[in-house]
């Protein structure tokens, strides 16, 4: 099966091309072809995304990544099509409200054949809605234009399934061998959620946050300390540089709070820690780059240990065999590292599964994964139906 699939939620454009076989018990993934397009340099000086220019960015690059997606799968044939009056009636309408992709599409399809794809898998859901659209209307236009099903996929599924894919080829990977019930703990700019999964595609939420995700208390919290965005990176980066040094196993210079951590939920709360940096930042003004230093670093200890706390206690209640770590976040290098040597030792009958760091952010191949096991089902979503899906929820 190969499966053509669209990401857009944020902001990243996303299209890749996968060929898998297999089942639930056991897939192989095959990546043909991937072109990703991050706007973050766009979005800096905004501090965080902006959905508008997110939307339009999209609307301009899906086109150019579609066709280097399937130029490197050798899937891109050039040849005059003639698409039927009523068939481009229909795509006028359905990118009615995307008037530069409109022209775009339009000039793409009709010169090049239908390429040899089963299916589309697209993102519809949660994300940025302005951003949502563009790529649903634009996976909606392409299986009008080329008679293909379209499967929907929820953006967290995506990332639990790139964490389960194992393979020292981040070309050629794999799905198998998976002991349920498997947990997840997503972690992201827009959640942090521990979600249980008893079987394929069945879930449950565990725990959730009550307040900011996990990835946007990184990133307010490097706003407060100026740096630059991503925040998450530029934090990671201040304290892995603390820990390196000779000063890094000296006695904490600040302490913060690990809020609900000895609470008797899953669920987790990172308001009052976004708080403390703000008071602790105003009771030290003008602070120097070591003093930072400490901060992130204190700061990213105690994220970490409040990752772990709720997520070994939800392995305690719920049992679970798997533990997958997915989204943004979990490419810090210091939350791997915590949660590898915790699961080690407290947990040594646990498989953890992180995924490699070209599919902890937002890309096309989680997409396509997820798609694969709702095509296995035949859980194809009729276009109109797409249209008003809206976001998704996995739980």
């Amino acid at each position: 099966m190969k499966i053509l699939a669209i990401e857009t939620s944020c902001d990243e454009t996303g299209i890749a091309v996968v060929e898998a076989a297999g089942d639930e018990r056991a897939a192989n993934f095959a990546v043909l072809g991937n072109a990703l397009l991050s706007q973050i340099d766009i979005h800096k000086e905004y501090g965080g995304v902006f959905p508008a220019l997110a939307k339009r960015e999209h609307a301009k690059n899906l086109v150019p990544i579609l066709e280097a997606a399937l130029e490197e799968a050798e899937l891109l044939r050039e040849d005059t099509q003639a698409l039927s009056e009523e068939t481009r009636a229909a795509i006028g309408s359905i990118l009615a409200r995307e008037p530069g992709l409109t022209e775009a599409f339009f000039e793409f399809v009709s010169e090049c054949e239908p390429p040899a794809i089963d299916t589309i898998a697209v993102t519809a859901g949660p994300g940025l809605e302005p951003a949502l659209w563009v790529g649903i209307n634009f996976a909606r236009a392409l299986a009008r234009a080329w008679n293909k099903p379209i499967i929907a996929v929820n953006h967290m599924e995506g990332h639990i399934m790139a964490a389960l894919a194992q393979g020292e080829d981040s070309r050629r990977i794999a799905i198998d061998d998976v002991e349920f019930p498997v947990l997840a703990l997503l972690i992201s700019g827009g959640h942090t959620e521990l979600v249980l999964m008893k079987e394929w595609l069945v879930y449950e939420r565990i725990g959730q946050t009550r307040d900011d995700a996990v990835g946007e208390a990184f990133d307010k919290v490097a706003r407060m300390l100026d740096l630059p965005y991503p925040g998450g990176p530029e934090i990671s980066r201040l304290a892995e540089s603390l820990r390196s040094s000779s000063l890094g196993g000296e006695t904490a210079k600040y302490t913060l709070p690990r809020p609900m951590i000895d609470s008797d939920t899953c669920d987790f709360s990172f308001a009052g820690l976004k708080t403390a940096v703000l008071y602790l930042l105003k009771n030290n003004p003008g602070m120097s780059e070591d003093q930072k230093k400490h901060v992130a670093h204190e700061f990213e200890n105690a994220v970490a240990d409040v990752l772990w706390k709720k997520t070994s206690r939800a392995l305690l209640e719920t049992g679970a065999r798997t533990l997958v770590i997915g989204g943004g976040v979990s490419a810090n290098t210091h939350i791997r590292r915590t949660f590898t040597e915790a699961v080690a030792k407290e947990c040594p009958h646990v498989r953890l599964r992180i995924p490699s760091a070209a599919l902890t952010t937002d890309n096309a191949i989680m997409i396509a994964l997820a798609g694969f096991y709702r095509a296995c089902r035949d859980d194809f979503t009729e276009s109109a139906a797409l249209a008003a899906s809206g976001t998704r929820s996995l739980a």
